[in-house]
């Protein structure tokens, strides 16, 4: 999740103002970039316990550890809470999940650079206090009430709002884990394209990175419990967004959509005000009791934005949200199946060829069926698994088209192919990990510490 905006305090004095803000997101081709974002569950080695923020073995010697290899810190109330570097940052999400938050880069080779250099740190450090990290989308079996609560002002307000809006919005702060990325769009009729492209096709993401299927110690009867659990965890931010599918949308749409949705908080000087459930049109009127008379700001309604989790999320770029995190080649492989699909127009059109004609009930039912059946998920007589073979056929055209090389001569295609392998063998990681947990593993739940770990 995100933090606190970066400081712009115009006040907004015309609706005009939060689309122009959306449309400066709009690049020519040359300068799109590629943002990676992914989350690790960390744990103390010694007895595969969580990692409280305090302590030898927490959080915050993490982040004191990783001070030595130039990153520079940021403190919320005078405690670590994140990092800073190049671009970059490293932060916590609510339930002590480690996020890399990668700087914009040009192809996904600086990618996979950017997360090995990352994980390299981090395992120093690591090695160093006794933690490791684990690469499931979801904690198998540290139970939620034993999941420490990281000192984060923004996160306290949510813990106590979900309660009111869902049954799994905790479950979701505390044990879910996963990884996004973030690309560039030209104009807003691009913007729109892409918008519907990889909203249709993010339950196909969801299938290829399903990573989830252990709860509390056992099977929970999913591939992907990550994806579930943001079924059922606040309707008002979350979901497939029907309306980017209709006639006239564009950035103002998006804009009302996010006018509607309730607020979580005010950040103020340094602290949050809980705001949850009150309106940000209100706040635009100067009408919200917390901040009496205040109109609210550009950065308001940025961080406002940070709070809408749909499966694809429109800030000044969009964001990829489907996917469970997963081993170190899935981190880079999600990257590359997004850039293949969306950074092409002649791929933006062969994808929107495969999901044009569903329609809102067709997306929705899919968007439910694969968290359990994974590829054996069917839309229109058609499986997600072909589905995904032919989203990955128009990736790697689109990869072998830009032609970015790595020192080996490979382009970025190559990052493609642990889910050519998942196509072929209709095996996503989470089916290998069921099948392992009933065989080899004879149920032995802590063989996850072992078999998948970074």
């Amino acid at each position: 999740m995100s933090g606190p905006s970066s400081p712009n305090p115009q006040p907004i004095e015309h609706h005009a103002q939060m689309v122009e803000y959306l449309a400066e997101g709009c690049k020519p081709k040359a300068d799109w970039r590629i943002g990676t974002e992914h989350e690790k569950i960390a744990f103390a080695t010694a007895d595969n316990a969580p990692l409280t923020y305090d302590g030898e073995t927490s959080i915050r010697a993490l982040l004191q550890g990783l001070l030595r290899f130039g990153w520079h810190p940021v403190e919320e109330n005078g405690l670590l809470i994140a990092l800073k570097r190049d671009g970059a940052s490293v932060s916590l999400e609510p339930g002590g999940q480690f996020e890399l938050s990668g700087a914009p880069v040009e192809h996904v080779h600086q990618t996979c650079a950017e997360v090995t250099r990352h994980l390299r740190e981090v395992k120093t450090v690591a090695d160093e206090i006794g933690a490791g990290f684990l690469s499931l989308g979801f904690r198998p079996d540290t139970r939620l009430e034993d999941v420490p609560v990281m000192p984060k002002g923004r996160y306290k307000i949510m813990r106590a709002y979900m309660q009111r809006v869902g049954t799994l919005g905790r479950e979701m702060m505390f044990r879910t884990c996963t990884v996004q990325t973030n690309l560039d769009f030209s104009s807003e009729a691009d913007m729109v394209r892409k918008f519907r492209v990889s909203l249709a096709l993010q339950p196909i993401a969801t299938a290829l990175f399903a990573n989830s299927p252990f709860t509390d110690g056992t099977l929970n009867g999913f591939r992907s419990y990550r994806s579930r659990v943001w079924m059922d965890t606040d309707a008002d931010r979350t979901g497939m967004l029907p309306f980017v599918f209709e006639d006239g949308f564009g950035f103002e749409r998006y804009v009302d959509y996010a006018l509607d949705v309730p607020m979580y908080f005010v950040h103020r000087n340094g602290t949050y005000l809980d705001a949850s459930g009150k309106s940000f049109r209100d706040f635009l009127d100067g009408k919200l009791d917390l901040v009496p008379g205040e109109r609210a700001t550009l950065s308001d309604f940025e961080d406002h934005l940070s709070t809408i989790f749909p499966e694809v999320r429109l800030k000044r770029f969009l964001e990829m949200r489907g996917a469970d995190t997963g081993p170190w080649d899935e981190l880079c492989a999600l990257p590359a199946f997004w850039v293949g699909l969306l950074y092409d127009d002649g791929a933006l059109d062969a994808a929107w060829d495969l999901v044009k004609g569903w329609t809102e009930a067709e997306r929705q039912q899919l968007r439910e069926d694969v968290p359990a059946q994974g590829f054996d998920a069917v839309i229109r007589g058609r499986s997600v698994r072909d589905l995904a073979e032919a989203t990955l056929d128009i990736a790697r055209e689109t990869l072998n088209k830009r032609a970015r090389m790595n020192g080996h001569g490979e382009n970025e295609s190559v990052f493609l192919q642990p889910l050519d392998a998942m196509v072929r063998t209709g095996q996503s990681n989470a089916d290998r990990l069921i099948a392992a947990y009933l065989g080899d593993w004879n149920g032995d739940i802590s063989r996850c510490y072992t078999e998948c770990i970074y």
